[in-house]
């Protein structure tokens, strides 16, 4: 099989429609069908199939297209390499949670993009730590940051960057001036998505307590639940990078918390085959030096 064809069935994989594949590769539609015919009699199984008008990919398609995208980056890295450009292209490919992106990663990518300005960025969501971990075993990510517990990781380099401190916290205009873990029974409890090792981490260890409320709110972004605990519909454990501006002004009152469960940390991880380009190796020195000077 050729480059070419694997680029023409990444592209038709992602578009589902070999005439807009076509236009954009500015082939003739006939090159698209013929190209991806050919990788399906090489593997002998059907990538597409039609459902009506709808074109959409077989399960063998799926599974093919993980080693489409690994093949293409690799002959990318493979030509970048022999040809030791000094100003190296490609794309890096980063999960991520918000409260990273939004508190952490600025000043790293700034000295990033000032080092490799060619290279693209690409920040998937990671606010599941065991999704980041199969993304990275799939090839689908490049490096992630993860914020969960220590673990044995197999194929997996994880590197611990910084301890994370959680603050459980509630508007300053609730009306009891002292409050218990009890009183969450009666609270709105604003949780992070399933999945989430402090959402985990927090429900255990109310359940630890006998503590199971049944008034709760799950929020895809952290700063809506920041914005919705100021607002006064809730509480929320949240990291104290989020919280900790908010606290020290008075928009968010901090309530008493200690966990029983272990420590939290964001940890950096890759997988162990993983090639290490360049910038790839540029971005994770560059990430231990910010979080190093964070301590």
């Amino acid at each position: 099989m050729e480059i070419k064809q694997l680029i023409t069935f990444k592209h038709a994989a992602e578009n589902l429609n070999f005439t807009q594949t076509a236009k954009l590769l500015n082939f003739a539609q006939s090159s698209v069908t013929a190209q991806i015919k050919a990788l399906e009699d090489e593997i002998g199984k059907p990538l597409f199939e039609r459902l009506g008008k709808r074109l959409i990919l077989t399960e063998a398609g799926h599974q093919f297209k993980r080693y489409a995208e690994k093949m293409i980056n690799l002959s990318e890295e493979a030509i970048t390499a022999a040809n030791g450009e000094e100003e190296l292209t490609g794309t890096l490919t980063i999960g991520a949670q918000e409260s990273q992106c939004t508190y952490r990663l600025p000043p790293i990518l700034k000295e990033f993009k000032a080092a490799f300005p060619k290279v693209k960025l690409v920040f998937k969501p990671a606010n599941s730590d065991e999704m980041a971990r199969k993304h990275l075993m799939e090839g689908l990510l490049d490096v992630a940051f993860i914020m969960d517990e220590r673990k044995p990781e197999g194929s997996l380099i994880v590197e611990q960057l910084i301890k994370e401190e959680l603050k459980l916290v509630i508007t300053p205009s609730q009306p009891k001036s002292a409050f218990s873990i009890d009183d969450l029974k009666h609270e709105t409890l604003l949780l992070t998505e399933a999945g989430c090792s402090y959402r985990n981490m927090f429900e255990e260890s109310l359940n630890s307590f006998g503590i199971y409320p049944l008034d709760k709110i799950e929020f895809a972004s952290i700063e809506a639940i920041k914005q919705c605990v100021i607002a006064g519909l809730g509480v929320a454990l949240l990291p104290e990078m989020v919280v900790k501006k908010d606290i020290k002004e008075g928009r968010l009152k901090e309530l008493p918390w200690k966990s029983s469960s272990s420590p939290l940390y964001t940890q950096i991880a890759w997988h162990k085959d993983k090639w290490m380009t360049p910038p790839l190796n540029e971005f994770i020195s560059l990430t231990r030096k910010m979080f190093l000077s964070d301590i």
